[in-house]
């Protein structure tokens, strides 16, 4: 892929970052392997992010705009918690169905350890985010719950949806998602 323009060129590299990072993860970004695959040289990707850490807090930045811009488009358009929650799922199903890849911030979340003090910011924020879209879906779902109680089961939703993707990346198998997250509806975790 040749990239055109300096605009063309950084988006490029995110694209190619967000695959390597959704495949591989945060660890196995390299800037030399990135301006391979791009066409570029590695000076280049270094203009546009001139750490890994800038880099990383980028794709963490835009694929949470971009969640929450997607969110806030269903909530918008209906008030069924259990269709709200069918496209929620759809959407970490979808990453599997994608050569068998993760949420990015999710992946990034398994390596916090080492990640740059940015990127783990952009991480939580990702999963603020995440908590803060649940909550507002279970409290159409159980407008009698506190609200606390509905913070504490969109984390754990949250958490189960995460957990049901890499359970299922790691055996190579969309079925066990699938029949995961069938299980939590049909306990009720899910509405």
């Amino acid at each position: 892929m040749m990239a055109k323009t300096k605009t063309d060129m950084r988006e490029a590299v995110m694209s190619a970052a967000r695959a390597t990072v959704q495949a591989h993860g945060y660890n196995a970004l390299s800037f030399r392997e990135l301006a391979k695959e791009v066409g570029i040289k590695s000076a280049s990707v270094h203009y546009h992010f001139p750490t890994k850490g800038d880099l990383g807090a980028a794709l963490a930045r835009r694929y949470t705009e971009e969640g929450a811009a997607y969110l806030a488009e269903l909530l918008a358009t209906s008030n069924d918690a259990s269709w709200c929650m069918d496209r929620y799922a759809a959407i970490f199903r979808a990453a599997l169905a994608n050569d068998n890849r993760m949420c990015l911030c999710g992946i990034m979340s398994a390596e916090l350890d080492g990640l740059p003090a940015e990127v783990r910011t952009e991480v939580d924020r990702f999963a603020e985010m995440n908590v803060g879209w649940l909550t507002q879906i279970l409290s159409r779902a159980r407008p009698s719950a506190g609200e606390q109680d509905l913070q504490e089961c969109a984390m754990a939703i949250f958490a189960a949806i995460e957990g049901a993707q890499l359970v299922a990346r790691g055996c190579r198998d969309i079925g066990i998602y699938d029949r995961t997250i069938r299980a939590y509806r049909a306990t009720g975790l899910i509405p």
